[in-house]
């Protein structure tokens, strides 16, 4: 018994470095075999993204399409674990999961695994984990978010120009109010509903904007109520960081029973259920990031543990403007997506914002003990919070509460 013990210990041995090295030597496109964890399915704009992300890839690399193996409905759970587990057992040499809270059980999985690629999209830990084949990836959804509030600048500077606003559409400080449906207080929402913010400011001033949480990242129902709630105090803009079409169809409701409302979206173009009052949305060009992973794998070559691109990679868009927007929003657009793709601007320039009154000067983006205070990687250089910076992590980090929003329960 000891003997077929040795053996068979000795056989897995070299099939393992068998397996390396041929993932080292590089894998021809038709015999890579991909893996895809999706906390949801094609109900979820969150997963249609990565899911025509990944397929487009596959496309342009001519990746056989039978060659994805896709999860749909993972929850952040031991299922996440079950999933990779089956999909390294069924020969994936690379293997995609697309939520946060798949990051401990993937990073687990890939422990156990290491002739296998794992790509935890959105997570935060592969710097930390010591694992050379776990990666994590983020697009600068902040850049398309503030671009996305440009656009809802423009409409509410054309509202408020029109006389369209109501005395309930402005708090006591004579701010316009504008609302934002969060899933999660999680730094990728906070950084996302800051940026939108911003966009708005920069083209009028005095707005103050209400964030509601869900906390779920797909719940229509709650989503809904999250937005007819900031309607009924008034909010004249809703966003949205959360995966379904609940926000924007409850703005057109609310629309059709007389009052003046307008969205924007996130992941997909939302006038199919809110054709009135979808400005735009905020998207994300996910091939960018799927089409280098599996470059990386047919050539041989590591993936590095964070990986990140915006605008001046076109990993970053917002969708079509709604002809409601008025006259002069396409030109703003791209005056202002030129200036991000040659970074004459920063969405996160401190001198635009102030915490507690005070313009921040410093923001250690790197927890090293998991008590949610940075310890190490320096944000702010020269007055200018650099988010998603890969030589930090790719992740979002920017958690700072900014004057001007307030996050209610």
């Amino acid at each position: 018994m000891k003997k077929l013990s040795s053996l068979l210990l000795a056989l897995a041995l070299v099939l393992s470095l068998c397996s390396a090295a041929f993932a080292a030597d590089g894998i021809a496109p038709e015999d890579l075999k991909i893996g895809m964890v999706c906390i949801g399915d094609d109900n979820s704009g969150y997963d249609i993204a990565h899911l025509t992300g990944l397929k487009t890839a596959m496309e342009t690399l001519g990746v056989p399409e039978g060659n994805m193996i896709p999860k749909y409905n993972v929850g952040e759970s031991e299922e996440a674990a079950d999933a990779c587990y089956d999909l390294a057992e069924n020969g994936c040499q690379i293997i995609f999961t697309d939520s946060y809270g798949h990051q401990s059980y993937t990073q687990q999985v890939a422990s156990e695994y290491p002739e296998i690629q794992f790509c935890a999209m959105t997570g935060d830990q592969a710097g930390l984990s010591g694992l050379t084949n776990l990666a994590n990836a983020f697009n600068h959804t902040f850049e398309s978010r503030y671009v996305s509030g440009v656009v809802a600048g423009m409409k509410l500077a054309e509202l408020i120009e029109n006389g369209e606003l109501a005395d309930e559409n402005y708090d006591a400080d004579g701010n316009v109010k504008i609302g934002y449906v969060g899933a999660f207080n999680f730094a990728e929402v906070v950084s996302g509903y800051t940026a939108f913010f911003l966009g708005i400011r920069s083209i009028v001033e005095n707005v103050h904007m209400d964030v509601r949480y869900t906390n779920s990242w797909y719940d229509p129902i709650a989503e809904a109520e999250a937005a007819n709630a900031l309607m009924a105090d008034g909010c004249v803009i809703i966003s949205q960081h959360a995966d379904s079409t609940g926000a924007p169809a409850a703005v057109q409701a609310y629309y059709e029973a007389g009052h003046t409302v307008y969205c924007v979206g996130y992941n997909i173009d939302m006038q199919s259920v809110a054709p009135d009052t979808a400005l735009t949305s905020a998207g994300n060009d996910w091939s960018k990031f799927y089409t280098y992973a599996l470059q990386c794998m047919i050539d041989g070559e590591d993936i590095p543990h964070d990986w990140s691109a915006g605008y001046s990679e076109d990993a970053n868009f917002i969708f079509d403007l709604n002809p409601c927007c008025p006259e002069g929003t396409a030109e703003k657009v791209e005056e202002v997506e030129a200036a991000l793709k040659d970074g004459s601007l920063q969405v996160f320039d401190c001198s635009t914002f102030t915490v507690e009154g005070e313009h921040p000067t410093s923001f250690l983006a790197i927890d090293l003990d998991g008590d949610f205070e940075g310890d190490e990687g320096e944000a702010i250089r020269d007055g200018i919070f650099y988010e998603s910076d890969p030589e930090l992590r790719s992740a979002p980090y920017f958690s700072l509460r900014i004057d001007g929003i307030t996050e209610l329960s």
